[in-house]
Parts: C-alpha cells; sequence; structure tokens
C-alpha cells in the first residue's frame, strides 16, 4: 500500500477554512461580499459576542436557486467563473468556491434563500460539514445566512481568538470600509442589539463618510475625480489638518473591492508632501475603476492584495488628482477648525500698530538679508520655483531620476531646472500667456494679504488681512522659504560650485567608510565633490556656494550620514530633497529672533510668493487664523 492518500472532503474542508476563516471577521468578509455580488440594495449584518457566537447576514439579492444550494457548499463550486480565461477578468468580489463549503466546516450554519418574491425558498442547515437539514421554506426574495459557534469542533482554533473587542473591532472596520466602497447599498450593522452603522444606500459616498467617521470629519473631506486612458478615479481627502496616527484612514477601492495597496499609499501620501507632520497620514476613500484585465485579485487567499498591470500610470494619476484637489484650498487652520461657521461680514482693515517704533537690527536680519537669501534673490528663486511648479506637465514617475516633491509634476528623465523656460510673473501675477496649468494654479484660494502688526513671544508673527487676524510661525514661513530656494538650486548644484583653498575633513568608521566609498556619485550630483582620503578619512573638494554659512561641514555630514542610513533605497531624489529640508532649517530664522517691521513684511512677502505657503517642509502649519466674526464672538458683540 502507497503512503500518499486523498483525504476525505470534510478533513479536507477544515483544512481549507484554516486559510479562508481565519476569524470572525473573515466570515462576516465572504457573507457580505456573496451578498454584494448578488446585487442586493440592502444588507444586515448582525453579529453576536464578536462573532464567535453567531453572525447573520441578510441581503435581498437575487437569491440561490433551490437546486443549487446544496452544490453552493461543495468545494471549488462557483458561479461567476467557468474557464480558465475567466480569471483575467474577474468583476465579481467572491469567485473561488471556498468560502461557504469552510465556513461550514467549522460551525452550525444556516442558509435560507429565495430566487424569486414569490415567498418559496430553500432551507439547508449543515453542522461540521454535514448536511443535516434540506427542506422548503418561505422567504422574501433574497439569502439569509446564520452561523452559530464558530469553531466549536476546532478547539485549538477557538483558543487563539482574541478578545471580544478585539474581533468587533476586525468585522466593523471590515464593514465600514465595504459601506465606504458600496454607497449605494444600504447597511445596518449591529453586534448584540446595538447598531454600530447604518447607511442610507442612496449612492452618496459622503453620507457614508459621515456615518462611519461622523458629520464634521465629512465637512473637511475634499473630492476628488481623475481619469486617463485605463483608469477612472473618484473619491474624497482630508484636508491637511485632520490626520491619523496610522494609515487605517485610508480607504482604497478596486472595482467595487476594497484592497490593501502600497502603491496607491504611496502615491497618496506623496501627494500630500510637506503638507503633513512626521507619522501623520491623511483619512481618504480612493475609489478606482479599470478593465479587469488590467487587475490581478488571484494573488492573495483573502482577496486584499492585488496586482495592477499599469502601475506607474495609475500612480501618476493618484497623485496629480489629489495634489490638484490640494492646490484649490486655503490650508490655514483656525480654532476648531471642522466644526466653525463663517459668516459674511463687510469686510474693513484696522490700522496697525507698530510694535517698533524705530528700526533696530536684529538677529533676524543676517539670515533674512544675508546671500544667498537676499530678499531679491530669495523671492525670485521663490517665483521661479512656483513657475517651475506650474509649468511642469505630469509625467510617470521614475525613482532615478524624480524628487518625491516633483514626482508628479517633473518630466520624466529631467532634473535640471534650467531646462525647463521659466516664465516669470510680473507682480500682478499675469503673464502674456497662460498655460492650462497656469490657468488651474490661479483658481486655488489667494494667499490673504497680510499686514505686519507685531511679533508675538519672538517667535510668531501677529498680522492681519480683511478676514481676520493671522499668526504666522517665522521659523516654520522661513523654513518653507529656503526649502524651496534650496530645492530649485539643488535642481542644477554644479553651476554654483565653488573649489576650496583647503579641502574639508570628513572621518567616518571603516564599515560606513566601506559603504560611502560606492555611493560617491550621489554627492557629485548634489554639487559636492567628495574623494576618498585614506581607509575612514573623505575630503570635500568643492560644495556649491549657496549652503548656508558656517553650516557647510555639518550638511555634508549628515548628508553621508542620510546615504549611510538609507543605502539600499537613497537615490539623488531623496537625497535632493532631504538635502534642502536641511538647508531650510540651518539657514533659517529661529524661536525668540526678534523682527522689527521691515524685517517682518520682507518675510511675509517672500512666504506669499511660495508655492505652497501654508505648511512647513514636515508637514507643521505656518498660519493659523482667526476671523472677524470668531473675535466679534468672542467679546460678545455678536451672540449668534
Amino acid at each position: 500500500m502507497g503512503k500518499i492518500k486523498v483525504l476525505d472532503e470534510q478533513l479536507a474542508n477544515q483544512i481549507a477554512a484554516g486559510e479562508v476563516v481565519e476569524r470572525p471577521a473573515s466570515v462576516v468578509k465572504e457573507l457580505v461580499e456573496n451578498a454584494v455580488d448578488a446585487g442586493s440594495t440592502t444588507i444586515d449584518i448582525s453579529i453576536e459576542e464578536g462573532g464567535l457566537a453567531f453572525i447573520r447576514v441578510v441581503d435581498n439579492g437575487f437569491g440561490i436557486e433551490a437546486s443549487d444550494i446544496v452544490t453552493a457548499f461543495q468545494r471549488h463550486a462557483t458561479s461567476k467563473i467557468s474557464t480558465g480565461s475567466d480569471l483575467f477578468r474577474i468583476a465579481s468580489l467572491g469567485f473561488r468556491g471556498e468560502a461557504l463549503p469552510s465556513i461550514a466546516a467549522v460551525s452550525r450554519l444556516q442558509c435560507l434563500s429565495s430566487e424569486t418574491a414569490s415567498g418559496l425558498a430553500r432551507r439547508i442547515v449543515i453542522e461540521g460539514g454535514t448536511v443535516t437539514i434540506d427542506e422548503p421554506a418561505n422567504a422574501p426574495q433574497g439569502t439569509d445566512m446564520t452561523v452559530r459557534d464558530l469553531f466549536y469542533n476546532t478547539p485549538a482554533r477557538l483558543k487563539y481568538m482574541k478578545a471580544i473587542q478585539t474581533e468587533l473591532g476586525h468585522i466593523s472596520d471590515y464593514i465600514n470600509r465595504i459601506a465606504l466602497a458600496h454607497p449605494g447599498i444600504a447597511f445596518t450593522f449591529k453586534h448584540n442589539g446595538n447598531i454600530l452603522l447604518r447607511t442610507l444606500g442612496t449612492g452618496d459616498r459622503l453620507q457614508v463618510i459621515a456615518a462611519v467617521y461622523g458629520t464634521n470629519t465629512a465637512k473637511v473631506m475634499l473630492p476628488v475625480e481623475a481619469e486617463n486612458a485605463d483608469y477612472e478615479l473618484r473619491g474624497y481627502i482630508s484636508k491637511p489638518e485632520l490626520t491619523r496616527a496610522n494609515r487605517n484612514g485610508i480607504t482604497a477601492v478596486v472595482n467595487g473591492r476594497f484592497i490593501r495597496s502600497h502603491a496607491i499609499n504611496q502615491a497618496l501620501l506623496q501627494a500630500y508632501h510637506t503638507l503633513l507632520p512626521i507619522n501623520r497620514f491623511p483619512l481618504a476613500v480612493i475609489e478606482l475603476g479599470m478593465h479587469p484585465s488590467l487587475l490581478d485579485v488571484n494573488v492573495h487567499p483573502s482577496k486584499m492584495e492585488v496586482r495592477f498591470s499599469k502601475e506607474p500610470e495609475l500612480r501618476t494619476l493618484i497623485e496629480a488628482a489629489v495634489k490638484q484637489a490640494l492646490t484649490r484650498q486655503r490650508h490655514i487652520p483656525g480654532p476648531d477648525s471642522t466644526r466653525r461657521q463663517e459668516r459674511s461680514k463687510p469686510a474693513f482693515v484696522q490700522d496697525a500698530i507698530s510694535f517698533h517704533q524705530t528700526y533696530i537690527p536684529s538677529k533676524a536680519t543676517e539670515k533674512l538679508y544675508s546671500p544667498p537669501l537676499s530678499a531679491k534673490e530669495d523671492l525670485l528663486a521663490v517665483r521661479e520655483t512656483a513657475a517651475y511648479w506650474e509649468q511642469a506637465a505630469p509625467a510617470a514617475p521614475n525613482d532615478s531620476q524624480l524628487s518625491p516633491a516633483y514626482s508628479a509634476s517633473e518630466p520624466a528623465g529631467q532634473q535640471q531646472a534650467e531646462e525647463l523656460p521659466f516664465e516669470i510673473k510680473d507682480t500682478n501675477g499675469s503673464s502674456e500667456e497662460q498655460s492650462a496649468p497656469e490657468q488651474a494654479e490661479a483658481e486655488q484660494p489667494a494667499f490673504p494679504e497680510l499686514h505686519w502688526i507685531g511679533q508675538h513671544h519672538g517667535t510668531y508673527i501677529v498680522a492681519q488681512a480683511e478676514d481676520g487676524l493671522y499668526l504666522i510661525d517665522q521659523h516654520a514661513a522661513h523654513e518653507r522659504i529656503n526649502y524651496e530656494y534650496f530645492f530649485h538650486k539643488f535642481g542644477n548644484p554644479e553651476d554654483a560650485s565653488q573649489t576650496l583653498l583647503v579641502p574639508l575633513t570628513l572621518e567616518f568608521t571603516s564599515g560606513e567608510a566601506e559603504q560611502l566609498r560606492g555611493l560617491l556619485p550621489l554627492f557629485a550630483q548634489a554639487g559636492v565633490e567628495i574623494e576618498p582620503f585614506g581607509a575612514q578619512t573623505f575630503l570635500v573638494r568643492s560644495y556649491p556656494e549657496w549652503m548656508p554659512q558656517g553650516e557647510e561641514q555639518s550638511l555634508i555630514e549628515e548628508m553621508a550620514e542620510l546615504i549611510i542610513s538609507e543605502r539600499k533605497s537613497i537615490n539623488i531624489a531623496k537625497l535632493r530633497e532631504k538635502a534642502a529640508i536641511m538647508c531650510a532649517c540651518k539657514a533659517s530664522i529661529k524661536a525668540n529672533d526678534r523682527m522689527n517691521r521691515e524685517e517682518g513684511e520682507t518675510l511675509l512677502a517672500r512666504l506669499s510668493n511660495c508655492n505652497q505657503p501654508y505648511t512647513c517642509p514636515h508637514g507643521r502649519p505656518i498660519i493659523v487664523h482667526l476671523s472677524t466674526y470668531q473675535l466679534e464672538k468672542m467679546f460678545k458683540r455678536v451672540m449668534s
């Protein structure tokens, strides 16, 4: 007798259940997806004890034929594919035919289904994979699936289930996302009789966002929409003022299927570049439509991961669309900004009070006016950078060529900023001929025209505009100005490289030095000429003359540390980005640097000409707003 034998069906189903039915949320997912595939317009989900004791999913879909019910619980039985070619154009959520037999193998399951509105139905009961009841019944059109005592016959699996609240959290997360994916379906979700979610099924995704995350969150969501020859994109993204501590607030939907996609997440986060603080993430619901042939959903048992055939084009589309939605907004937070109600008031400007009656040079003067950040040169550079962003056309990102900040706007393979024709605008921001990107830029709300009032604690500029009072973080503002300046400069560093009479000396450990030797071309592309000098020593022969004076050596050392620490993922794009941020931080005025009126107004003028004047390169807000109406309300001048 041979040692190899075919497992009996019941044991095979229990083994398959170990892959398909990981926890109660897996059961809910499979049953709800079947209901969606059945064309349902209402789906009711009820669970008890985190789904371990009871799960019920009731839908009004087209139901299962009486003669097919028993067959539906056999392994690999499905109505959704029939040939191998069908795997390359899957349009349904479920298709493998493993879910129902796997669930039935580890629970006590009842299926009651009717394919017509006649009231005639079929009822089947399966315990541990064995059919115990198969009889006619009465029920409205649709399917009613009830699962009790999950894992009752596999105590080892039951032993490793988490606490009820943990299992409930997994189920609730899935229901929220499937509801966001299908706003045209009315979902009701109950746990132990308590309603946790109810959507109306009107097709309004913003209503579902309000039901899931709350009305105040829905109010600060921005619509996003775009398409190209292969993909159609629509959804909502949060304003930068609304963030989460992790990526769980990002919901990606592809052809109606909620998925997890690193590519989509990265494209989305890149579009928010410098608008979010470090380790903060946006809230977003991104829905993608495409031909099924461009998508492979058969790469993971849970069908939560997919593979795109034209991923670079997709990332470019997402990044460009999200950037466009964000640039149409003024990202100036205020007190209780998610609930603030604005009121139309006659515009007026109060007389500004000068906190500095005479011009007194301060510590801020040196950094605000000294080369390379003189008022004229810095303002011109910022305007050139803005023109560069406006004129650059979207292209597929190339990590070896593009900076993250420009990955959806800089032409592929084009790193040098001077290769693009700059069209410097006049003081009114007009030009003889406006390109389409410039017209789109013109649509975004203008940065407020700010008038200096004074300085608070040597750290915040106090300014006013027609619509109220503004506070500006002077370090963050100057850091944004310098970042855009240095980022532009790092685009063509060789133009300003200066050879040193006495080279700078850098020393590293033997391991660091060995790693650094193979990465020296990255320094050259950033305008720094560096060469080995012994086993652990390197000499810096030249660097760009516009590097912050007195900080050159420390900056180059930090660049070297960055290259060493990220040697597997570093490229000129990332180095250019990080170097610009480091230069900007070191060259900017700091907190407690006292400023006078002239210095403050110069800083405000430069900030207003930045491409993105609302956050610093680290994502912190630069400016906050207190409206005239809010001030009047605080002083009880208005009572409504």
